[in-house]
């Protein structure tokens, strides 16, 4: 093996945002050999960033053997080691960047910072196919639509104010509902959904190109507390004004840029409801519908790895002491320059 960069060489990427420690390690062909996530849950509901923090120091190591069990590659064949950088919580992504320059330092290899948001875009495109999409990236933490222009992706729309996947998990708890078995509150929610029958009224917000899911949240929890509906008809009527407003956005955004493509990535894109609506919109705009599968959507340590390795063709290596966290590093403030060669 060799560790120049050629295409026999391997780049492990560490993320570590939020709930999930995640190692990937991708040849720089884009194989992905393993992508190993341990998560963590809190027993009182959220996350709690130190809580998580501790969980990830106490898992990295585990995490990292593992990967490397799995690619059935040695230390020796890591050419570049690539990290979460930002955007996220502050705890976790400290914990992340000190195992990934520990791990730099150690092999003696260099360090590539990522962007969390341009990750998810770029393994999406290379998991799907994808050349230039408009992006629908819908998470716990993100909502955004995006598309590339210019060197960089730009946000044609995003929230003014908590996530989509927030939304649905705090309803989701203020309704007494349990995960079981690591399934996500987005999925319980789904899962009700389809027995919902009464579409209950519920404020729907878009603000020009952007949009707000407080006031969502706010009325449907007070018709829940109320009483007044099924838990059904809530869970049907929440999902249908949240997702209505992501698709009218994301419609606009690919009409106006007039791309080809639209790609649905992060953990709330699981969901069938909005897929379903998102096809639907590329069907009338004559344009593809590419879905990441679930374990390249959800966080994980494949897309920063392949980040990573996008990064360390164009020369973009991050020195030691330039790898401090970035709390709020907007995808719209990342050079992308690979993606100039593929438009």
């Amino acid at each position: 093996m060799q560790r120049d960069g050629s295409p026999h060489a391997f780049c492990l990427g560490i993320e570590a945002t939020a709930d999930d420690f995640s190692v990937g390690i991708l040849s720089f062909e884009g194989t992905v050999l393993a992508n190993v996530s341990i998560a963590f849950m809190s027993e009182t509901g959220g996350i709690h960033p130190r809580e998580a923090a501790r969980h990830h120091a106490k898992v990295a190591g585990t995490a990292i053997i593992k990967a490397f069990q799995k690619a059935n590659i040695g230390s020796q064949d890591v050419a570049v080691i690539a990290f979460s950088q930002g955007p996220g919580l502050g705890p976790c992504l400290r914990t992340g960047a000190t195992a990934a320059r520990a791990l730099a330092s150690y092999l003696d290899v260099p360090l590539v910072g990522v962007n969390h948001c341009v990750a998810h875009v770029e393994i999406g495109k290379l998991v799907t196919g994808a050349k230039d999409p408009t992006t629908l990236y819908v998470s716990g933490g993100n909502t955004i639509v995006s598309a590339f222009g210019g060197g960089r992706y730009r946000i044609f729309g995003e929230t003014l104010d908590i996530a989509v996947g927030n939304c649905l998990d705090v309803f989701a708890r203020e309704a007494g509902l349990c995960q079981t078995e690591g399934k996500p509150f987005g999925a319980i929610v789904e899962a009700l959904a389809k027995e919902g029958e009464e579409l209950v009224e519920l404020p729907y917000s878009v603000k020009g190109m952007d949009m707000s899911f407080s006031g969502l949240l706010t009325a449907a929890v007070r018709s829940l507390k109320s009483r007044k509906h099924r838990l059904e008809d809530l869970c049907y009527s929440l999902q249908e004004q949240a997702f209505s407003m992501l698709t009218e956005v994301t419609e606009r955004a690919l009409a106006h840029t007039e791309k080809r493509e639209i790609l649905l990535t992060g953990g709330v894109g699981a969901n069938r409801r909005l897929q379903t609506m998102l096809k639907t919109v590329a069907q009338e705009h004559g344009s593809r519908f590419c879905r990441v599968p679930t374990q390249y959507a959800l966080d994980n340590g494949a897309m920063i790895a392949w980040t990573g390795i996008l990064g360390f063709k164009h020369g973009l290596i991050t020195p030691v002491e330039e790898s401090f966290v970035r709390l709020k590093w907007r995808l719209d403030e990342v050079n992308v320059p690979w993606v100039e060669e593929l438009c």
